[in-house]
C-alpha cells in the first residue's frame, strides 16, 4: 500500500466511525426517545428517571442504611416510584410489566455503598461518565488482549464505533450494569494474560453480579485451570476466596438472601417475558436444540484447547468464542447484553478475509454478518438525517427499523465464531497455537 493510501485509510475509518456514532445518537435523541414519550402519553404510561441503576441503588441504600430487605415488595414500590415516576398499578392494563424489582445478588450493594449517602441525581450523572469511560477502556483492553496493535487513528475509530453501537448506546442510556460487568470481565482477562491471576480472580468474582453473563466464561476457565492446576490455581483460589467473603458479608447484612434472590430471578423471568435471542425467532422447544448444540460445540472446542497458555492467541480466540455463545444463549434478548460481542466482532473483522477465502458458504456467512452489523448504523443515520427535513410524527413511525437486526446478530456472530474456531487446526502443545 502506498504511503498516501496508508494515511487515507485511518482517516476514512475515523470519519465513518464519527458518522455512525453521530447518526446513532441523533436517532436516539430525535426519533427513538420522542416516539417513546409520545407512545407513553398516548397510553398513559408513567416515565420517571428510567435508570436501571435506580432499583439497585434504592436496594443498596435501604439495606445498608436502614436494614430493609431489598427484595421486599415495599422496596420494589419505592424503586417503581423513582424509575417510573409512580408505583405501578395492577388495575391499569397499560402500565409497564417490568416491576423494576431488586433482581441482583445482595453483594451488588457493596459496589454501590459509596453512593448511598448521595442524592440519586448526582449518582446518575456520575455513573453516566463512569460508563462512558468504561466503554473506551473496555475497547482498549480487548484490542490489547487480541494483540491488535492499531495506530492511534484506527484505535479512535474502534472507540467511535463502540460508543455509537446500539448495544453500548442502550446500555449507557439505561445505565445498565451490563456495561460494568463487561468492563470487569475485560479487565480480569487482561490481568490474567499479564500473569496477575489473583487480581483476575477478584475481578471475576465482582463480575458475578450478573451471573448469566459470566457463567460460561467461568466454566471455560475452570476447564482450562484443571488442565494445569499447579500453575493456574491461583486465580481460582482468589475467585473462591472473594466469592466466600461476598457471600458471608451478604448473609451478615441480609440473612437467607439466596432463596429470595432465586425467587426474584424467577419472578423477573415471568414479568419481563425474558427469553434468549433465538427463541424470539424460533419458538420453543425447537430453539433449544441449536442453543444446546452451540454450547456443546463450544465446550468441545474449549476442551481441545484447554492446555493452551493464557498468553497465546488461541486462548484469546477461545475467549471470543465463549463470549459469543454466552450472548447467543443468555436468557434475555436485551440489546445491551450484546456489549459482550465486541471482542468476537473485533476478531472476526481481522479473520474475515481468511474465512472468506475458504469457500462460498464462508463468504456468505461473513457477508450476512457484516450486513447485520452495519444495518443499525446505516439506518439510524438515515433516520437521523430525515428527522431534520420531515415531520417528526412521520419519521417516528420508522423508529423500529434500526432494531431489525438485534435478534439475528448474536446468532450470526456465534455461528461465525463456531465455524472459525472449529476450522482452525489448533496445535495441541500449549503456546504453539495462532489465531
Amino acid at each position: 500500500m502506498s504511503k498516501r493510501g496508508a494515511v487515507c485509510k485511518p482517516f476514512w475509518l475515523v470519519l465513518a466511525a464519527t458518522v455512525c456514532a453521530a447518526g446513532m445518537w441523533l436517532y436516539v435523541q430525535r426519533v427513538l426517545v420522542p416516539y417513546q414519550r409520545t407512545d407513553a402519553m398516548a397510553h398513559d404510561r408513567p416515565r420517571g428517571n428510567l435508570s436501571d441503576l435506580y432499583p439497585r441503588w434504592i436496594g443498596a441504600r435501604e439495606l445498608l442504611l436502614h436494614g430493609r430487605d431489598p427484595y421486599s415488595p415495599e422496596v420494589t414500590r419505592e424503586s417503581q416510584a423513582g424509575y417510573y415516576g409512580r408505583p405501578l398499578d395492577p388495575s391499569r392494563p397499560e402500565d409497564p410489566k417490568d416491576q423494576q424489582a431488586f433482581a441482583y445478588p445482595v453483594y451488588v450493594v457493596f459496589l454501590l455503598a459509596p453512593t448511598v449517602h448521595l442524592p440519586f441525581a448526582i449518582v446518575q450523572k456520575t455513573f453516566t461518565w463512569i460508563l462512558l469511560s468504561l466503554i473506551v477502556a473496555t475497547s482498549a483492553l480487548w484490542l490489547r488482549i487480541l494483540r491488535m496493535p492499531l495506530a492511534l487513528w484506527s484505535q479512535a475509530s474502534v472507540f467511535g464505533f463502540s460508543l455509537g453501537s446500539l448495544a453500548f448506546m442502550q446500555g449507557l442510556k439505561l445505565q445498565q450494569m451490563s456495561l460494568l460487568v463487561a468492563a470487569l470481565m475485560a479487565a480480569a482477562v487482561a490481568v490474567l494474560v499479564a500473569d496477575r491471576p489473583i487480581l483476575a480472580g477478584f475481578l471475576l468474582a465482582l463480575a458475578t453480579i450478573k451471573p448469566q453473563l459470566v457463567w460460561l466464561l467461568l466454566l471455560w476457565l475452570a476447564v482450562w485451570t484443571l488442565a494445569d492446576w499447579r500453575r493456574r490455581y491461583r486465580w481460582a483460589a482468589s475467585f473462591l476466596v472473594t466469592m466466600g467473603l461476598l457471600f458471608a458479608a451478604s448473609e451478615w447484612y441480609s440473612p437467607h438472601w439466596i432463596l429470595r434472590f432465586w425467587h426474584a430471578l424467577g419472578e423477573y423471568q415471568k414479568y419481563t417475558g425474558a427469553v434468549p435471542f433465538l427463541q424470539q425467532m424460533v419458538p420453543a422447544p425447537w430453539s433449544w436444540i441449536p442453543q444446546l448444540l452451540a454450547v456443546a460445540a463450544a465446550i468441545r472446542i474449549c476442551w481441545m484447547n484447554r492446555r493452551q497458555a493464557e498468553d497465546t492467541a488461541v486462548f484469546s480466540t477461545i475467549l471470543c468464542l465463549v463470549l459469543a455463545v454466552t450472548v447467543f444463549v443468555v436468557p434475555t434478548s436485551a440489546p445491551y447484553n450484546q456489549v459482550l460481542l465486541l471482542p468476537p466482532v473485533l476478531l472476526l473483522a481481522r479473520a474475515g478475509p481468511e474465512i472468506c477465502c475458504r469457500n462460498l458458504p464462508g463468504r456468505v456467512l461473513v457477508a450476512v454478518g457484516a450486513v447485520l452489523l452495519a444495518w443499525p448504523w446505516a439506518s439510524s443515520a438515515v433516520l437521523a438525517g430525515l428527522s431534520f427535513v420531515l415531520p417528526p410524527a412521520l419519521v417516528e413511525q420508522a423508529w423500529a427499523i434500526p432494531l431489525w437486526t438485534v435478534l439475528p446478530l448474536p446468532v450470526a456472530v456465534a455461528a461465525l465464531m463456531l465455524v472459525y474456531t472449529h476450522r482452525k487446526s489448533f496445535a495441541p502443545a500449549a503456546g504453539q497455537g495462532t489465531a
